[in-house]
């Protein structure tokens, strides 16, 4: 049964919301966004709609979000706002909509990645919680643990240099970027291990090439959905 953390949105009735909401999270890391497309296209490949969501995504303050970042100057709190605007806007527009309509959302991480940076930025651990108590339980979230020299490997991999905000540049780390990424992202990793028994996290070993992790994946998303033919499922982790 579905159910709030807190108050809730108004209006909606998580009894009515009969689809299923799968949290794929973790550090900053590329990655991440190759093995969720493989899980898609595994349910999608079973006869399964799916819903995308992720951070800064949102139609309403997703791309202005984007847009600030570039100018390197928003404080800690406007940061976490705009952050929490964006996910309220896609749970009441997207996520919700899409789980009364019976579909399946992949999450691209969640409140659980915004609440460990706001945390990290020395926000309070309850106002964090309260910010965020219109969120949905979801079905199950997956939590990708990678080490941080692997994020640091795998970031490298994509662009030609560590992003400011992913490497919590904005908080006084260090003035070098590399060590500053090294340092932040261990603080959030601190994090998650804290909400890992509170929220139920299924840790996933994250530090193997995308595809037997996305594998891994199919598999631990399958038992969450309806019964599927064993041979369906064969067949579609085989193509991964």
């Amino acid at each position: 049964m579905k159910r709030f953390y807190g108050k809730g949105l108004p209006g909606v009735d998580p009894e009515g919301l009969s689809g299923k909401l799968i949290v794929i999270e973790g550090g900053d890391d590329f990655n991440r966004a190759t093995q969720l497309e493989m899980v898609k296209d595994c349910l999608e490949h079973n006869g399964h709609a799916t819903v995308n969501v992720g951070l800064k995504r949102s139609t309403l303050v997703g791309r202005e979000l984007a847009e600030v970042q570039q100018g390197n100057t928003l404080g800690p709190a406007t940061l976490s706002l705009f952050y929490a605007t964006d996910f309220a806007d896609q749970l009441e527009n997207r996520i919700v909509p899409a789980l009364r309509s019976g579909i399946i959302v992949l999450a691209d991480r969640y409140i659980y990645t915004l609440m460990a940076r706001d945390i990290v930025r020395g926000a309070d651990r309850d106002w964090v919680k309260s910010l965020y108590s219109i969120a949905l339980v979801p079905d199950a979230v997956f939590y990708l643990q990678v080490n941080v020299r692997q994020l640091v490997e795998n970031n490298l991999q994509q662009n030609s240099t560590l992003d400011y905000w992913d490497s919590g540049m904005d908080i006084g780390l260090s003035r070098e970027l590399f060590d500053s990424f090294i340092k932040y992202q261990r603080l959030i990793q601190n994090e998650f291990h804290r909400m890992q028994s509170e929220y139920g996290f299924e840790v996933i070993n994250g530090n193997r090439p995308p595809r037997p992790v996305a594998r891994e994946l199919c598999a631990r998303v399958a038992d969450l959905v309806e019964p599927l033919p064993t041979a369906s499922i064969v067949a579609s982790n085989a193509s991964l």
